[in-house]
C-alpha cells in the first residue's frame, strides 16, 4: 500500500504474488520440481560410467555439443546451466524469505514444540545448506577440476575416478547424496501440496512416490562411488 502511495501505481501482478506467502510456496514448489527433473536426468547420465570409459566420455562430448548443427557448440549446455542457475536461486531465496518470514510470525517459542513440523523444518533447512556447500565443490571438482588433484582435462571417467579414488571424494558425496534424498522426500510432498495435486485419495500415492524417488535417486547417485572403491568401475 505505502508503494502505490508514493508512486501513484499499484504493483504489478508479479510482485503482489511473489511478495505472498502462496506466491513464494509456489516459486520454491516449481522450481524445485525443475530440479527435481535436471536430478533424474542427471543420474542416468551418471549410470553410463557402468559401461566403460568410451560411452561415458561419449555422454560428455554429447552434452558438450548437444543440440548441433541448430545450435552452436556449448550453447544447449549454457542455456540448461542458466535454466538450472535460475531454479536453484529462486529456491534459495524463496526459501530464506519464508523461513525468515515464519520466524518474525512467532518470535515467542513454542511451550511444546510440534516434533513432525520442526523436525521436517530443520532438515530442510539443513539440508539445503548442505546441498549448497556441496554444489560448490562438486563444480570444483568435475568441471573446473579446481580441487581434483589428478583430473586430466578431457577425460571425464577418467576424472570421476579420480574423485572417488580418495576417501573425503566418497564420504562428501555420500553425505550430500543423504542429504538430497531427504530433500527430495519432503519437499516432493510439499510441493504438491503447494500446487493443488494433493487430497484426501492421492496422499498416499504421493507419499510412496515421494519415498520412491528419494531413493532411486540416493541408489542412483551412490552406486557410482560404491562401484569405484569396490573396483567394479575402474
Amino acid at each position: 500500500m505505502a508503494l502505490a502511495t508514493r508512486t501513484g501505481r499499484r504493483p504489478s501482478t508479479t510482485r503482489t504474488l511473489w511478495d505472498s506467502t502462496v506466491g513464494k510456496k509456489s516459486v520454491m514448489a516449481v522450481s524445485g520440481l525443475i530440479m527435481l527433473g535436471y536430478l533424474v536426468v542427471h543420474m542416468l547420465g551418471n549410470l553410463k560410467i557402468f559401461f566403460g570409459a568410451e560411452e561415458f566420455n561419449g555422454y560428455a562430448h554429447w552434452l558438450r555439443h548437444m543440440g548441433e548443427p541448430f545450435l552452436h557448440s556449448h550453447w544447449g549446455l549454457w542455456a540448461a546451466r542458466v535454466v538450472l542457475l535460475a531454479a536453484v536461486i529462486a529456491h534459495a531465496v524463496s526459501a530464506y524469505q519464508l523461513s525468515r518470514r515464519d520466524i518474525k510470525a512467532r518470535p515467542v517459542k513454542y511451550a511444546h514444540k510440534r516434533r513432525r513440523a520442526s523436525y521436517a523444518t530443520r532438515t530442510m533447512r539443513w539440508g539445503g545448506v548442505i546441498l549448497a556447500l556441496f554444489i560448490v565443490w562438486h563444480l570444483l571438482d568435475l568441471t573446473t577440476l579446481t580441487v581434483n588433484e589428478r583430473a586430466w582435462s578431457g577425460h571425464p571417467y577418467e576424472n570421476v575416478l579420480a574423485t572417488f579414488s580418495t576417501w573425503y571424494g566418497n564420504t562428501i558425496y555420500i553425505v550430500a547424496m543423504a542429504a538430497l534424498a531427504a530433500h527430495v522426500r519432503h519437499g516432493f510432498w510439499s510441493a504438491a501440496q503447494t500446487l493443488g495435486a494433493g487430497n484426501a485419495r492421492r496422499d498416499r500415492a504421493l507419499k510412496i512416490l515421494a519415498n520412491t524417488l528419494a531413493l532411486v535417486l540416493f541408489a542412483g547417485f551412490v552406486s557410482v562411488p560404491v562401484a569405484v572403491m569396490t573396483g567394479v568401475v575402474s
